[in-house]
């Protein structure tokens, strides 16, 4: 069985189960495969977690930077309905990257900062087109994607309202976010869906 396979296996089995919960034995089981393949692979029952939880946000950051060529506010409802959909069918492993993992785990930090910065530089490029941002438009920026990391954690839990509707209203929160970014700093003005939104 090859790498990429048990990586396959594994986020279908942390996808609503805890690190705690599963024991290197009840992988192996439910993988089939030797609990030493997972060691010579992923050195660590942690190793073969945080390969995971990186291959599993890989896919959302990826689908983030891409669709330059769409409209800039059908580009910000793909992503967000893209991470809604990922919070909806990875419960376990969006709780760990969004509260920081296995205790306080800086790389699980360093990948939730990844995903966060990859969501922060698209709506940039969207709203701006560029990256280099003054620091009110980024913080601005940042402090959306944080209230939906928030907002798509307690979602999962009551699971309401739709996502078709959360996703609207997170999109729609985002127009408001771009307008306050104007009025405190002009150079960075809403585009054109923010100011509709009103």
């Amino acid at each position: 069985m090859r790498r990429a396979e048990l990586i396959a296996i594994g986020r279908r089995l942390f996808a609503d189960t805890s690190y705690d919960a599963l024991s290197m034995d009840d992988i192996a089981r439910q993988a089939r495969v030797a609990k030493g393949l997972i060691y010579y692979y992923f050195r660590s029952k942690r190793g073969y977690y945080l390969a995971i939880i990186e291959d599993s946000v890989a896919g959302l950051v990826a689908l983030a930077a891409s669709g330059s060529e769409l409209p800039p506010a059908e580009r910000v409802h793909r992503t967000v309905d893209s991470c809604l959909r990922y919070a909806e069918h990875n419960q376990a492993a969006y709780r760990a990257i969004v509260s920081g993992g296995v205790g306080s785990d800086a790389e699980v930090h360093a990948v939730r900062d990844g995903v966060r910065e990859a969501i922060v530089t698209t709506i940039a490029e969207g709203a701006w087109g560029r990256r280099d941002i003054a620091p009110v438009a980024r913080m601005g920026l940042l402090a959306w994607v944080c209230s939906v990391e928030g907002a798509a954690l307690d979602w999962i839990d009551r699971g309401e309202p739709t996502r078709e509707t959360m996703c609207e209203l997170l999109v729609k929160t985002l127009g408001g976010a771009l307008r306050a970014i104007e009025e405190l700093d002009p150079a960075h003005p809403a585009p054109a869906p923010a100011h509709r939104a009103d």
